[in-house]
């Protein structure tokens, strides 16, 4: 009898129908050995190596016994976990736990999850990569060090509750840097010359007195009138045509950083959903051959692809596409960037027969969404890339140049499968010499705009191209910010928060490396030399535990607390406890210091501190159920609360004047008034929650012109100048161009 140790229960599952009678396979559920979850867990011998105290988790003890078990009736057991580092370390810690010598057990790995694959694996067996599991070890211990020793730090200086990582604080320093390039922006105007040659030919006015333009030479107004009439008292002729042959490469195969930003834009996934809906591909679903893996493993930065697999997907293009769609050789594709694991392979569906189509029938929604993604991108990258045609005329008169470029498909390659995303804009058959003349032209006015804020996708771009964790960290990392309320994530766009603010600011000022990205990614290189044997564990520990401990000393030290628990010299009404004055989120407060026992507080206004009280009559009446409203106090400042609650939760703002507008509901015809939040004032149907309609501006009755949108306009203004906007599809329109 032989035994397989996977990691995950549905792997064991899929890998059990493989084999026969004379296999057991056991899942061990991750890891079920790692540092304690209570206290620091490394202590420092007498060569100063840091030594972590493992030991196997109370909730991990029943499945060590049940693996002890069946490892007692084998006569060979296997270690099947995972193909990277992570799953490396966590067969060396099962067989410790299971009291066998990791040396002695034969490793299997594989990147898929298919018959072959199983039966090639087991008759290829190695011994565990010791250099691969130091370098998780020292990843592990690195982490700990910094979580255990930073976290705390920042609590007592900051607020309770905070936490720092290695990955995690760099990751963050991103996002407040481009958060602080959104605020110290400053728009700059520029106007553009907006021009229509006749037959409808869109042209860019590329220089003007013989003085080359970009983007934002023009400037005001008044260069922008001068220029447009020089345009129209200019002639013009098509003085070149330039014809040129351009190709649209083919796209790499996906690896996980690209999957989970394809999957972000295209299917609105997150990057933690697409890796558990990869993982559920991986590990096994159901095919009409029974229950298989379907794609390779998902954590991945290598572009490598088997042979094997290249040489099958060529014939499956030939067959359905022709010759003409298949490069003479097989495509390979290499990635630059340093620590890529070259000898893993890119994610690629296992099965080329078990098409989209077919696998329609077998997966769940999100599954074949992904899938497909997956199946089409592997076929696509070793198809003939597509060809245009691109055309440039120049229209040249006395004092302006014009520039027109268009293009048409003249081989559609790989976009065969794809579709092209890029519809041709073909130009007029004209002659070099003739004549053109201007059809229309129009000057505007433009604002640059801020750098946009990261997305979880363009986030996870960042963190590859500098170096910053590893595929499996990334969707962790975004994770962790925003369950640490470090950010919040608003419309796909991650935002910090005041907190992220500070507690960058002081790492910046004390603890530089743990925010600078350069030191993570080197810390990351590094770790990749201990992965391949170039580089000592131990060494790289030491030489950042010593150096950081002095740091911490120096922050309990430097930093000055913000934090502040000022006595005000009376007693708590409920609890007889003294009253402290404290500083929180939404500012100062009184709160007693009996807490957490007690949960007694007091508002602060003005500088005075007001007790809270759980009501204070009003003279308003809910308009929902009749009974009185009372005061009450919130984050945004008083506000008016139904007494019936909980059966009636109507609330209304004191904050604003009642405010309705003449203007019906847009979406239900209803009444539409002035309302307010946490964000600001807002107009909002009155038949919320049924209509859910809501619009920071104002609407009026008049109606948005763009096609197939019949949204109100309202009154705002932009840029210093009144618009209309539509309340739907957010078109804006001059105010002097509403009739």
């Amino acid at each position: 009898m032989n035994l397989i140790i996977v990691e995950s229960p549905a792997k064991a599952k899929t890998i059990k129908n493989f084999l026969g009678k004379d296999y057991e396979v056991i899942a061990s559920k991750g890891h079920i050995r790692d540092l304690p979850k209570s206290r620091f867990g490394i202590s420092i011998d007498e060569d100063n190596h840091l030594v972590p105290a493992y030991s196997v988790a109370k909730e991990n003890a029943a499945t060590v016994k049940e693996i002890n078990a069946l490892a007692k009736k084998c006569d060979t057991i296997y270690i099947a976990t995972d193909e990277d580092r992570e799953g490396e370390a966590i067969g060396w810690h099962i067989a410790h736990a299971i009291k066998k010598d990791p040396e002695t057990l034969p490793r299997i790995v594989f990147h898929e999850i298919t018959k072959t694959a199983i039966n090639h694996a087991l008759e290829n067996a190695r011994k565990i990569d010791m250099n691969m599991v130091n370098a998780q070890q020292a990843r592990r211990i690195l982490d700990r060090v910094v979580g255990y020793k930073l976290s705390p730090l920042l609590s007592s200086k900051i607020q309770k509750g905070l936490s720092a990582g290695r990955v995690q604080s760099s990751a963050l320093k991103l996002v407040v840097d481009r958060e602080r390039e959104i605020k110290a922006f400053i728009p700059e105007e520029y106007w553009t010359i907006d021009t229509l040659f006749k037959k409808d030919i869109e042209a860019t006015l590329i220089s003007h007195n013989e003085e080359k333009l970009s983007k934002l030479s023009i400037t005001n107004k008044e260069r922008a009138d001068a220029i447009v009439e020089s345009v129209k008292a200019d002639s013009f002729v098509i003085s070149k045509i330039e014809t040129k042959e351009r190709k649209s490469s083919t796209p790499p195969p996906f690896m996980t950083s690209t999957l989970q930003q394809t999957a972000s834009s295209k299917l609105g996934f997150t990057p933690k959903k697409t890796m558990m809906v990869a993982q559920a591909l991986y590990e096994g679903v159901k095919t009409p051959s029974g229950t298989s893996g379907v794609i390779t493993y998902m954590r991945t930065d290598s572009l490598n692809l088997a042979h094997e697999a290249v040489g099958a997907v060529r014939g499956v293009i030939e067959s359905r596409f022709g010759k003409k769609y298949l490069p003479s050789e097989p495509k390979v594709y290499t990635k630059k960037a340093k620590g890529a694991q070259e000898a893993h392979e890119a994610i690629r569906p296992t099965m080329l027969q078990f098409t989209p189509e077919v696998a329609q029938s077998f997966l769940k929604p999100d599954e074949i969404k992904l899938y497909r993604l997956i199946y089409e991108r592997f076929m696509v990258c070793q198809m003939n890339d597509a060809i245009f045609e691109q055309q440039s005329i120049t229209f040249s008169g006395e004092n302006n140049e014009y520039r027109a470029i268009g293009r048409k498909l003249i081989f559609d390659g790989f976009y065969a499968l794809t579709g092209a995303e890029d519809k041709d804009k073909l130009l007029p058959v004209l002659k070099e010499g003739e004549t053109a003349e201007i059809q229309k032209i129009k000057q505007e006015q433009h604002f640059t705009e801020p750098p946009a804020r990261y997305s979880e996708a363009a986030l996870i771009k960042k963190l590859e191209a500098e170096g910053i964790g590893r595929p499996s960290t990334y969707a962790p990392t975004i994770a962790t910010l925003s369950n640490r309320t470090y950010v919040t994530i608003e419309k796909k766009q991650i935002i910090p928060t005041e907190m992220a603010f500070t507690v960058t600011e002081i790492l910046e000022k004390n603890f530089a490396n743990i925010v600078d990205v350069s030191f993570t990614a080197n810390m990351e290189e590094k770790l990749d030399e201990v992965a391949e044997g170039q580089n000592d564990w131990q060494k790289l520990l030491s030489d950042f535990y010593f150096p950081f401990l002095e740091q911490v000393e120096e922050g309990k030290t430097n930093i000055i607390s913000l934090k502040m628990a000022q006595p005000l010299g009376r007693n708590c009404p409920k609890c007889g406890e003294e009253l402290l004055l404290r500083s929180g989120r939404f500012g100062e407060f009184i709160a007693c210091s009996g807490f957490p026992k007690c949960k007694y507080t007091e508002q602060v206004e003005g500088g005075e501190a007001k007790e809270q009280t759980n009501s204070e009559s009003s003279d308003e009446i809910c308009d929902k159920c009749g009974k009185e409203m009372i005061v009450k106090n919130g984050r945004n400042g008083q506000f008016l609360a139904c007494s019936g609650y909980p059966e009636c939760k109507n609330t209304k703002s004191m904050n604003i004047e009642e405010k309705r507008s003449l203007t019906p509901c847009p979406d239900c015809g209803g009444k539409i008034s002035l309302k307010n939040s946490r964000r600001g004032p807002f107009w909002g149907c009155a038949s919320y929650p049924k209509c859910k309609f809501i619009s920071k501006f104002e609407p009026s009755t008049i109606k948005c012109k763009e096609k197939s949108c019949d949204g109100a306009l309202a009154s705002r203004v932009y840029r210093g100048k009144e618009v209309y906007e539509c309340i739907k599809c957010k078109t804006r329109t001059p105010a002097e161009e509403i009739e």
